[in-house]
């Protein structure tokens, strides 16, 4: 029996683990439930939780993946499964940096700025991607909606084509999978990718 751990997003829950237990039906499927919201923090929290597992299969939804791969790159997963993943948090601050108006500068000097949208932009945040990047060398099949807000296309493609991952986009996908249709397209490519690697 395999395990497959199951890390959720920004507002999911580990509750989530459930949906992807159809999948592997002879294997034991568990939600992560972790508490980190920065990324220095999910580091050791991650590494304290999979220093206790054998080799595994992890499904990484948005933030979650990236917490993955700078949490786990020395770890012993055999696949990765990526939903949404966010893999250039740089140039995602830069971009929110943008859309609150707000400069490189301000951010240093004030430190934290709460956002209108809802985001609170760090520059210790901003200072520890750029000074941490990710070398992740997982074995890797990305799902990801064409539609995506926060990483484009282009971005996804150089990413996978970097880590030698594939990639399969949804036409007119978002970056949340969460209409019935986006559900199915999700379902049918999970299957197809693991049928693939039997």
């Amino acid at each position: 029996m395999k395990q497959i751990i199951y890390i959720h997003g920004k507002g999911g829950n580990a509750a989530e683990a459930e949906h992807y237990k159809k999948f592997f039906p002879t294997d034991e499927v568990i939600g992560f439930d972790y508490k980190s919201e920065n990324v220095w923090d999910a580091v050791e929290e991650f590494q304290k939780f999979f220093n206790l597992r054998e080799k595994v299969t992890i499904i990484a939804n948005s933030i979650g993946a990236f917490y993955a791969m700078h949490a786990l790159s020395d770890k012993k997963i055999d696949a990765a499964f990526f939903i949404s993943p966010i893999i250039d948090m740089e140039n995602l601050i830069l971009n929110m940096l943008k859309w609150a108006k707000v400069t490189e500068n301000e951010l240093c000097e004030r430190q934290e700025i709460v956002t209108d949208f809802g985001e609170i932009l760090s520059w210790k945040y901003l200072c520890y991607v750029r000074e941490n990047p990710v070398n992740w060398t997982v074995p890797t099949n990305i799902l990801y909606g064409e539609n995506d807000n926060l990483t484009s296309l282009d971005t996804m493609k150089n990413f996978a084509e970097k880590i030698g991952a594939s990639l399969t986009v949804m036409q007119g996908g978002e970056h949340w999978f969460h209409t019935p249709e986006q559900i199915r397209w999700l379902d049918d490519q999970m299957a197809r990718l693991l049928a693939a690697s039997d």
